[in-house]
């Protein structure tokens, strides 16, 4: 991954709360984070739903619209003041036109899909307990990184239940 990290010529400070994408927008970068965290999250009706965190050395992209050029109901928010490296894709475009980087992405692109399956798992998974434990297990750096708060709308719970369920 550090090759495609080393492609970056951009950095990005994100201040708490600010986005770095939103509703409706095309963004076609991929972003790696240096420090801070960031969740990616959909707004249902006046509901926000969380759907993926990052952090300190992870990837994060508005995967839709980075492999459709169309806009995204998507919005990327800073949890706390980030900063992120920006890849674009026309970066990673010529990065791939070697064979072993190719390789690289095949699975990188892997891994952001096996993420997103076990993340449908936890959803549909019935037990709140189930949720946090599969969770806590898969990722215990986010119970470090990010708010309870986040991590129970993320779980589907109430801060109270994750609050519960830490305890026991």
């Amino acid at each position: 991954m550090k090759e495609l990290i080393e492609l970056s010529n951009k950095e990005i400070t994100i201040s708490r709360n600010e986005f770095l994408k939103l509703k409706g927008s095309i963004d076609t970068n991929l972003y790696y984070i240096e420090s801070g965290s960031l969740r990616i999250f959909v707004l249902d009706e006046s509901e926000e739903q969380t759907i993926r965190f990052g952090y300190k050395n992870n990837l994060i992209v508005s995967l839709d619209s980075f492999l459709t050029d169309k806009p995204s109901d998507l919005f990327i928010q800073a949890i706390k003041k980030t900063v992120v490296k920006v890849i674009t894709k026309t970066q990673i475009e010529q990065f791939l036109e070697v064979e072993k980087n190719r390789i690289l992405w095949i699975k990188i692109l892997e891994n952001l899909v096996i993420q997103q399956m076990e993340r449908e798992v936890d959803i549909l998974t019935n037990s709140p307990k189930e949720r946090y434990l599969r969770v806590l297990k898969r990722s215990p750096q986010l119970f470090q990184e990010i708010s309870n708060r986040h991590i129970a709308n993320y779980l589907r719970m109430s801060p109270e239940t994750l609050s519960r369920l830490k305890k026991s």
